[in-house]
């Protein structure tokens, strides 16, 4: 069955989404031997499951080296491109994403790119857009990141990429950061004007940026109590442009039939056989607060369990909200994240293709009597 509607403008109340998968370890910075692998049969095995099950979409992490360490987690990563062509032709009706680093990237081939996915899954193609902050990264490429003016070249890159998609004459762009002569790509994206954006970012910024270019925005939410302010600077920024956008964050699921279970699950792969290595080059790297960062975000590497005083969890992704505990804990939990405004959450699992069967099949049915998800 054809469709045109991208599952992530659907009726659900709050949406879902696989995030990272294509990348060994997912959100685990664990010497856990379990964790992901990201081999490609299990990756497929995984979406279909989450397709099967109506989960809205899937949103893949653009990685070029790992975050080094004993587990060296990203290490081992696929392409998000055509990892998302691939993945459209398996599946019937989750939107897949592609996440590009702009600076690697140009506005034609973007355009070409997402509209080719677009096609092969008949309209639920997604683009998540990094301006870059890793610059070891970028320099298996040869490319600078200037962080200055990082956004301002992912806005203008993305103001061609979107007039692409929309059709038309050829046209030239003379802007600060592209001079480019006979713009046009054919076919153009089923999603009309285009399809949807994403983006995240912190920074004042990276915030105007999505108020500008993105539908949603991802930010880290590690408590619920940051939600209000999140929510209220999102609100003041998108008025600027009279523009309105939905809000996600992302967690990391470990569920088990007792909270006990779970508990001791995350304290085995997060306390005891954290790569405390790999996320120390994390946070060297990213940094532990961002500047000019509303102010319950100054806080987006710890959680409740980085404070109870017991560990430092390092095996948990940095910014990560932990969803741990029975199928009951976990769906209440997504319904109080709910209630604060958020319009849903990627999860990841320590082992996607194991784990996500018993979230299908216990939290998805709980999420459904709490009204905030639709029977498949």
């Amino acid at each position: 069955m054809i469709h045109f509607r991208n599952p992530l403008f659907g009726p659900n109340r709050f949406k879902l989404g696989i995030f990272s998968a294509n990348c060994d370890g997912g959100l685990t910075m664990s010497l856990a031997p379990e964790r992901w692998k990201a081999n490609w049969d299990d990756i497929v095995a995984m979406t279909q499951i989450a397709d099967d099950a109506g989960l809205e979409f899937i949103l893949p992490v653009a990685k070029w080296r790992g975050y080094q360490g004993k587990a060296n987690i990203y290490g081992r990563s696929f392409e998000t491109l055509t990892h998302g062509a691939a993945l459209g032709a398996v599946t019937k009706r989750i939107a897949i994403f592609s996440t590009v680093h702009v600076p690697l990237v140009t506005p034609a081939f973007g355009a070409k790119a997402i509209a080719t996915i677009d096609h092969i899954t008949h309209g639920r193609a997604g683009l998540n857009i990094v301006c870059g902050w890793n610059q070891a990264e970028f320099d298996l490429h040869g490319v600078t990141i200037d962080p200055e003016t990082r956004y301002q070249h992912g806005l203008e890159w993305f103001q061609i990429w979107a007039k692409l998609l929309e059709g038309g004459p050829e046209f030239d762009w003379d802007g600060r950061f592209f001079k480019l002569k006979n713009l046009q790509t054919d076919p153009v994206s089923i999603q009309r004007p285009r399809p949807p954006v994403m983006s995240a970012g912190f920074s004042p910024a990276g915030r105007d940026f999505a108020a500008r270019a993105a539908d949603v925005l991802f930010l880290n939410v590690t408590e619920l109590d940051q939600v209000p302010a999140i929510l209220a600077d999102v609100t003041e920024q998108m008025a600027r442009y009279d523009r309105t956008i939905s809000v996600f964050t992302m967690g990391h699921v470990v569920c088990r039939p007792t909270r006990q279970e779970a508990e001791d699950y995350f304290h085995y792969f997060a306390e005891e056989m954290a790569d405390t290595d790999g996320q120390d080059y994390y946070r060297r790297m990213r940094g532990t607060t961002v500047p000019g960062a509303v102010a319950p975000i100054v806080r987006p590497m710890e959680n409740r369990f980085t404070r109870t005083g017991t560990g430092r969890y390092a095996g948990g992704y940095p910014g990560a909200y932990p969803f741990v505990g029975s199928p009951d804990d976990v769906a209440e939990e997504m319904a109080r994240m709910s209630a604060t405004g958020l319009a849903g959450c990627t999860v990841a699992f320590v082992d996607y293709l194991k784990e996500i069967p018993f979230f299908v099949q216990e939290v998805l049915p709980r999420l459904e009597r709490l009204g905030l998800r639709e029977k498949t």
